[in-house]
């Protein structure tokens, strides 16, 4: 399983328009990916592709999350959806 960390830049964390766009993006995948904050066991990751799943996250600007996704193509998968989240998607 590949893993990959990010830091929420996004002034508003993963809330509205950030998590629509990072949700569409990892929905556009073809391997499942799911995301956690720091700290929380794999086990309790979301699914990266669900906005509510997002939502209900609670990443706040400056946090980090746990993205892992399992399969070929991983790594770079998680670096894309890493840049995302590491890039102000409010400012766009």
């Amino acid at each position: 399983m590949s893993e990959r960390t990010a830091v929420v830049a996004s002034r508003s964390g993963l809330h509205a328009r950030p998590a629509a766009i990072f949700a569409d993006a990892a929905a556009q995948l073809d391997i499942d990916v799911t995301i956690a904050l720091g700290g929380t066991p794999a086990d309790e990751a979301m699914d990266a592709s669900s906005i509510l799943s997002l939502m209900t996250l609670g990443a706040a600007n400056g946090d980090t999350v746990v993205l892992r996704a399992d399969g070929a193509g991983a790594e770079d998968a998680l670096e894309k959806l890493a840049v995302l989240l590491e890039t102000d998607l409010d400012a766009q």
